[in-house]
């Protein structure tokens, strides 16, 4: 995606104040950001002319937990709606994550609390993953990850 942000950042969690209200898809007076990875794609978005609509948490994907074989209720973390250089118009959920946490986790000999506790977070984050792809797939988007590497290109 190319999003640029500066090299430290003070920010962790707080309220986004868009400059572009009325790109926002829901209730612009209550956007709030986990993450300073989460703060850098929602400037790259409100500013970005591409960017039609998009919205934070808005939306909820079930999925079916491989940890407990509940039903789980997932927020992707952003949907937006993008005009492409053809004028063509796409809708896609992004989900921001940590690239360690998209691929398994390298096991070593012992089975250390830490691994377990990686191990589930990828097993979580891959069904949330399947749930989000067949979501899309239905409602005619497409599902996307990205990580620090593709946000500060």
């Amino acid at each position: 995606m190319g999003l640029s942000s500066p090299k430290s950042s003070k920010y962790h969690n707080g309220k986004f104040v868009p400059k572009f209200p009325e790109k926002y898809a829901g209730d612009a007076d209550k956007i709030f950001f986990r993450s300073s990875w989460e703060r850098t794609a929602m400037v790259f978005f409100d500013n970005n002319p591409s960017i039609i609509k998009w919205a934070s948490e808005e939306i909820i994907v079930p999925y079916i937990s491989p940890v407990d074989g509940n039903t789980h209720r997932y927020y992707p973390d952003f949907i937006i709606k993008i005009k492409t250089n053809t004028g063509e118009i796409k809708n896609i959920m992004v989900e921001i994550k940590p690239l360690i946490q998209c691929s398994p986790p390298k096991q070593g000999k012992k089975k250390t609390k830490r691994l377990v506790e990686e191990m589930k977070t990828y097993s979580v984050n891959q069904a949330k993953w399947a749930a989000a792809t067949e979501f899309c797939k239905r409602n005619n988007m497409t599902f996307q990850v990205i990580t620090e590497k593709d946000l500060f290109k």
